[in-house]
């Protein structure tokens, strides 16, 4: 896998970023062409959906929208295929023609490379050197979360969840649709897909809030999560310059930045689809308030382990079999988490120590004793939900390092400076200063998150109790602290590399 410096670097140029000034453009003239031109059309509307999605995605580059096009004419005909068969075979053979061919193209343009290598390496570990080069195959972007997507289409009209649409253009909306097409969240063809046969009409309220949502999303990504980012890559760049103090701060700056980044992203994606008339499934829940991993993963990508769950996990059998075969599904679950962010081993590694620290909880059964938020009819945590909420996140900084780390072996050497004695030693990082405002950066975003944890977004409530005065202030403190930190060049967000 190619280092995440030179994943940035190849995102950042060409592609319609969600901070760009591109963007910027680019929305309100759709906004103005969705509810102005198209605004007494459905079919219109859903017209200039799938156009203005392909010109978004097109951006970065015209050749991959090829798959996306193949992907959704498969599984549109394989969805009206579904419907007029009845034989059981026949069924299976269309929904595994589905799944070969969307996994098929997933597999080679993200997994071909990292197969081939290790297949080279085996041979040459047994004594029989193969001379095999690696293609150095570009990764479609956004290939994961518009194949899951498509795919939760097919499984569920050939569960009979679903009736499939005649309307290629509404689909083809469902599967390209802008906002939420390279990075998330995977939205269940039951949820999305029967809101492009509802005519959209626009809410001034529901248009305030996914204005706000789109500007908590902007404040996750440019104030925090691109200013955790300058130190975390700096510090995981070489690890063996830092001491264990500071390299205890780069896993939590690193903490801090994927979910800046990452749950940004999405806010910023729920907002905008709110803009036109959409409602996406929530994809964060304040995570890093968790109480033990089991809640953790009820919270963090939340479409992720929920299409798992139930696409994976449950035709496994779930957990409503003997022992050994919940240890097997929730490794099974796990592991393919892990493998689906990436052809690296540190993924496996980081999704196998989270099915390590999953199984104690479901083996006794505690994995559902955290279904609420934490001190949901309280403003502060019990002393109890204090330490889990501790531990919780001490383990997912750590898992953390894995998935940043660019092979095993730096994920060692990381982990091994970072316990060493040195543990105990002021942090070596300058200029200190900045590192201190950072620090108080992040303490003011866990309070704001805090304050608005029974939410669906932070700053949700925000106006609807408070004075005017108040209102307005916080908006355009926001505002200033996004424009103070905004770097010259946009940043890509992290998942856009899976």
């Amino acid at each position: 896998m190619n280092s995440w410096s030179e994943i940035f670097f190849r995102l950042s140029y060409g592609y319609m970023l969600f901070n760009s000034i591109d963007f910027a453009i680019f929305l309100p003239v759709v906004f103005i062409l969705y509810w102005l031109v198209a605004k007494r059309n459905l079919k219109a509307q859903n017209l200039l959906i799938v156009v203005v999605s392909y010109l978004f995605y097109g951006w970065w580059e015209w050749k991959f929208l090829s798959l996306i096009i193949f992907s959704t004419l498969v599984d549109y005909s394989v969805g009206l295929g579904l419907a007029k068969r009845e034989s059981p075979n026949v069924r299976k053979m269309l929904l595994w023609t589905s799944i070969l061919i969307n996994l098929g193209f997933l597999g080679f343009f993200k997994y071909f490379d990292f197969f081939l290598a290790n297949f080279t390496k085996a041979f040459s570990f047994f004594g029989h050197p193969i001379n095999a080069s690696t293609l150095n195959i570009v990764i479609p972007v956004g290939i994961s979360f518009y194949t899951f997507q498509t795919l939760s289409y097919t499984i569920d009209v050939y569960r009979r969840k679903l009736k499939p649409t005649n309307d290629l253009v509404a689909f083809a909306a469902f599967v390209s649709f802008f906002p939420q097409l390279v990075a998330g969240p995977i939205e269940r063809s039951t949820h999305l897909l029967p809101q492009f046969f509802v005519r959209r009409r626009f809410f001034y309220s529901e248009a305030v809030d996914g204005l706000k949502q789109i500007l908590w999303g902007i404040f996750k990504k440019v104030v925090i999560a691109d200013n955790c980012a300058q130190y975390a890559n700096m510090i995981f760049s070489d690890p063996s310059d830092y001491n264990g103090s500071a390299l205890v701060l780069g896993a939590i700056f690193f903490c801090f930045q994927i979910y800046g980044d990452f749950s940004g992203y999405s806010d910023i994606a729920i907002g905008t689809a709110k803009l036109f008339g959409f409602d996406l499934k929530k994809n964060f829940a304040y995570p890093y308030f968790s109480r033990d991993i089991a809640e953790f993963w009820r919270r963090w990508h939340i479409s992720l382990s929920t299409w798992f769950r139930d696409y994976l996990y449950i035709p496994l059998g779930g957990s409503r079999v003997k022992t050994s075969l919940k240890i097997r599904n929730t490794l099974i679950v796990f592991l393919v988490s892990g493998f689906w962010h990436g052809a690296n081993w540190t993924f496996i590694v980081w999704g196998a120590l989270h099915a390590i620290y999953f199984l104690p909880l479901l083996l006794l059964s505690k994995n559902r004793r955290n279904l609420e938020i934490v001190a949901s009819k309280k403003y502060l945590p019990t002393l109890t939900e204090l330490i889990g909420m501790i531990t919780t996140f001490s383990l997912v900084t750590f898992a953390w390092i894995f998935f940043r780390a660019e092979s095993l072996a730096h994920a060692f050497t990381y982990i091994g400076g970072m316990f060493s004695l040195s543990l105990f030693h002021i942090p070596s990082l300058v200029p200190r200063r900045h590192i201190l405002i950072l620090l108080g950066l992040i303490l003011a975003f866990i309070s704001v998150e805090w304050s608005g944890r029974k939410d669906q977004f932070a700053i949700e409530s925000i106006g609807k109790r408070q004075p005017q005065i108040v209102r307005w202030s916080f908006y355009s403190f926001v505002i200033f602290m996004i424009g103070m930190y905004m770097q010259t060049q946009e940043t890509p967000f992290i998942y856009f590399q899976f």
